[in-house]
């Protein structure tokens, strides 16, 4: 599938701060990619850049074949002039326009001829369930259906690239899952190429074909959803995913294909998977997630096998959130609440290799 969207050693800075940093990436046509990470990790910028609303300091960006950035040839085309639409956080509606008016707006800014623009706006509104609400003043439009709006507006003009920069941070929980789910079926029926710009993992991770991480203006690691849960390259992105379990080790050589043997601070030798490593051994560290912790009660006399006491439990949902000091650690488990799982009990504790990883980074 031939790239719509190529960036290709990407540098953004203010004074002396470099925001964006070499990175290079590729959007195929129809194609769902999200630029994720904490706040100041350099996602807007970046998006900002392709957009043409941020003058890069070197690089190249060329959409639909068509360079748009590139400093060797001192090319910089106009935002308007680059064939993309754009989401922003903020909505960006117009208090004194209506809403049929304001998805209008852009055409008539490209000189788009009434009835055409009319037509457009029409099917954009349908597309987004707000036809019934064209002649509403869009300041009677709850969060929500502002979101809508901007949506429309993006998907009026038949754009090459929608460009979406955390869209729905501003609406409440429930509000938000609901948008996620009509985006995705919004972009299912039309098809359109999106970059999506997001902090929140479960927005990427349900509306992505492929998540790139980002982190100090760089791209750490990029991969499907499924990849990037799987297996987080570094110790960063495991945290930055909620991964609670995460120790330094000494790793010995592979035992079998990819499954090496890493020794935690407390003696505790895990099998874990190391997909980085080629084998090689050194100091790195380990990560599982609570759920993949396997729990089993023993007597206070002990038995073979990794040993803990059980330093408090709390209760999420039909789950309870298990804490076991073992030697100088702290394990979080995930387990149906038991009474031999109280506070103070001895419990056994493992990970199976599969749900062991090692981070290289």
């Amino acid at each position: 599938m031939s790239a719509i969207v190529s960036v290709e050693d990407l540098v953004v800075g203010y004074g002396d701060t470099t925001a964006v940093e070499r990175v290079s990436f590729t959007v195929a046509a129809g194609e769902h990619v999200t630029l994720l990470g904490p706040s100041g990790c350099g996602k807007t910028t970046t998006l900002r850049a392709v957009a043409g609303l941020e003058r890069p300091h070197d690089g190249r960006i060329v959409i639909d074949g068509v360079p748009v950035y590139d400093r060797g040839a001192g090319i910089n085309i106009a935002p308007e002039k680059r064939g993309l639409s754009m989401v922003f956080q903020s909505y960006a509606i117009w208090p004194h326009m209506s809403v049929a008016d304001n998805v209008a707006f852009p055409l008539r800014v490209r000189g788009v001829p009434r009835k055409l623009a009319r037509t457009a706006v029409e099917r954009a509104l349908a597309l987004v369930d707000l036809a019934d609400f064209a002649d509403r003043p869009a300041t009677r439009l709850s969060g929500g259906q502002q979101q809508r709006v901007a949506l429309a507006r993006a998907i009026a003009f038949e754009t090459k690239v929608v460009l979406l920069d955390e869209p729905l941070s501003n609406l409440d929980a429930q509000l938000r899952l609901q948008m996620r789910g009509e985006l995705a079926d919004l972009r299912r029926r039309i098809g359109f190429t999106a970059i999506y710009v997001t902090h929140d993992q479960e927005e990427a991770f349900s509306l992505s074909d492929r998540i790139m991480v980002m982190r100090s203006g760089r791209i750490e690691q990029q991969g499907t959803p499924a990849e990037i849960h799987a297996a987080p390259r570094t110790r960063f992105i495991a945290a930055f995913l909620g991964v609670r379990n995460i120790f330094a080790a000494d790793i010995a050589g592979a035992s079998s294909d990819t499954v090496v043997e890493a020794r935690l601070a407390d003696g505790t030798v895990l099998r874990a998977r190391d997909p980085w490593g080629d084998g090689r051994g050194g100091h790195a560290a380990v990560a599982f997630r609570p759920g993949a912790v396997h729990l089993e009660a023993v007597a206070a006399s002990g038995r073979a096998g990794n040993i803990g006491t059980v330093t408090r439990s709390l209760l999420v949902g039909d789950m309870a959130q298990i804490f076991i000091c073992s030697g100088p650690l702290e394990i979080c488990a995930l387990a149906r609440p038991r009474s031999d799982f109280a506070k103070g009990s001895s419990v056994a504790w493992r990970v199976d290799p599969d749900d062991c990883l090692v981070l290289r980074e």
